[in-house]
């Protein structure tokens, strides 16, 4: 492990994460958009967050470098695209933040919340090519992460949402 990796000790007997947010999303429905702009900004306020492109280190695995990143964050901002559930490196990620028990704010990007909680619409298609290739215990977890995460109040952004105010109402939450 690198000494960035490590814990940092603030105090004696207390340690700091490295991240304070892990943003999981889909790269094809998000990266350019609503991702980008949401790290911009808070960056922007000091946050220490870590994005896949920038909190990977060169020649680290990503799978690896992935899951020790969310070991490593205090909270989580899952962004639910339409997308997300056919990417089973997505579903890895959120099983494993579920797995943290610690703050995770989800935003729903051009989706209804509910057919995440019942798992309809597209993210069914997502799951029926999953079901094909993967082990059903496997199918069953992220299914269930993705019905806990479509559970949680979060944010639907849509067309019409003003990105400003909606930033500023995922900040308040995290508390930054």
């Amino acid at each position: 492990m690198s000494p960035a990796r490590d814990v940092i000790s603030a105090t004696p007997g207390a340690f700091r994460l490295r991240w304070d947010v892990f943003l999981s999303f889909r790269g094809s429905d998000t990266r350019g958009t609503i991702t980008k702009g949401l790290y911009e900004r808070l960056q922007a306020r000091g946050v220490r967050v870590f994005l896949d492109d920038e909190g990977l280190e060169r020649g680290e695995e990503v799978a690896k470098g992935l899951m020790e990143g969310i070991d490593d964050s205090a909270a989580f901002i899952v962004i639910i695209s339409q997308n997300y559930a056919s990417s089973h490196w997505c579903l890895e990620e959120l099983t494993k933040i579920c797995d943290t028990r610690r703050l995770l704010l989800p935003v729903f990007y051009r989706v209804d919340p509910s057919q995440v909680r019942h798992i309809s619409g597209p993210f069914r298609a997502g799951f029926e090519s999953h079901e094909k290739r993967f082990e059903i215990s496997e199918v069953s977890k992220w299914k269930e992460a993705l019905k806990r995460v479509g559970g949680i109040a979060g944010w639907v952004f849509n067309h019409r949402c003003r990105v400003a105010l909606w930033f500023n109402f995922i900040c308040l939450a995290l508390s930054f």
